[in-house]
């Protein structure tokens, strides 16, 4: 039977998968069997077909990871998590860590979609009132100011002269709309349009800062999820690597590695590589020390989980009423170029 190439699955189908999984295996139940499991239990045809061919190469090689790579739907990370589980003895526990890590980077993409949905949809809103206001309003102004022998000058002239151009060449106008959409779509989906967005967001000190912090904590809470797994922490740093886009942060994990190689120790080697500062730095210390980093990392993760949405949270209730008043501004200003004139006009008669 040829092998289907299946679309990735979202990061909360992903962790839905391994907290299943987790949960078949700490009963004493096979991989194998727990597939043919959820196969009877699964009910969307997708899912169905993805779970039989997943039954299908796992009884051939008796591999969850091989299983799980030739569908194409899991990403990298997990197949070498699950690798390393099966390798060790603790996929159970990986899986469980794989869900609660999977969780997470919904809960960070959901964050992020939540704090650009409200602006983007009040910016659109702006765009189209003033768009209606100086291609269907402006004219009727005009009109009454024919009627009554005046004519439109300065500021109301020039936007009834950018609502005839509007009007003029609206096709135009679209076509451009259409490209941006076409370069926005460009920027997210595709694998060289996100580097390109990650460089675009690196080139703000502001968007820098955000970037900073989510990718400190998917590091510590891939760290977490490796180092609880058994493996070492150069093991551990090597594939928490993999999960870092961010050019400059994977070289600070180079230079932790180059450390660690040297005969240091892990936390001085995240200190002086400039992963960890101030108290998380000591935070990771602390846990190497006393032989629980693992648990620190999760606690660091939380943190910076926590502080960015704090962020967000204040970003975004700082841009709603900033774009009302914009909004109301620029609106006002439109009406009060063309009443004033109007008042103006109607008095001397």
């Amino acid at each position: 039977m040829a092998q289907k190439t299946f679309s990735p699955l979202s990061n909360m189908e992903v962790s839905a998968f391994c907290s299943q999984m987790a949960m078949i295996l700490r009963s004493g139940i096979f991989a194998m069997e727990g597939i043919s499991i959820m196969l009877e239990d699964a009910e969307d045809p997708e899912e169905r077909a993805l779970l039989a061919q997943i039954d299908e190469t796992l009884q051939e090689t008796g591999q969850l990871h091989t299983a799980l790579q030739e569908t194409s739907a899991f990403p990298d990370y997990l197949i070498q998590m699950v690798r390393i589980g099966e390798e060790t003895g603790k996929l159970d526990d990986v899986m469980g860590a794989l869900a609660l890590y999977y969780e997470r980077e919904a809960s960070i993409a959901q964050t992020i979609r939540n704090a650009l949905t409200y602006p983007l949809i009040m910016v659109f809103m702006m765009l189209l009132v003033i768009l209606v206001l100086v291609t269907r309003i402006m004219p009727i102004f005009n009109q009454i100011f024919i009627q009554l022998g005046s004519e439109m000058t300065g500021l109301s002239r020039a936007l009834l002269d950018i609502g005839t151009a509007v009007n003029r060449y609206s096709v135009v106008l679209l076509a451009i709309v259409a490209l941006f959409a076409a370069a926005v779509l460009y920027l997210t989906r595709t694998k060289k349009g996100r580097e390109q967005s990650r460089r675009l967001i690196m080139g703000f000190s502001f968007t820098r800062s955000f970037a900073m912090k989510l990718t400190a904590c998917r590091f510590a809470s891939g760290m977490s999820l490796t180092l609880s797994s058994g493996l070492s922490p150069e093991e551990s740093l090597h594939l928490a690597s993999g999960l870092i886009d961010q050019e400059s942060f994977k070289e600070k994990i180079d230079l932790c590695r180059s450390s660690l190689e040297s005969g240091g120790e892990l936390h001085k080697a995240l200190a002086d590589a400039g992963i960890f500062t101030g108290i998380y730095a000591r935070m990771a210390s602390i846990g190497d020390r006393t032989g629980v980093l693992d648990e620190v990392m999760q606690n660091i993760a939380d943190q910076y989980q926590e502080e960015i949405d704090q962020k967000f949270t204040g970003l975004i209730a700082a841009l709603e009423p900033t774009l009302v008043i914009i909004l109301s501004l620029i609106v006002g200003m439109i009406l009060l170029s063309v009443m004033l004139p109007l008042m103006g006009i109607m008095s001397s008669l």
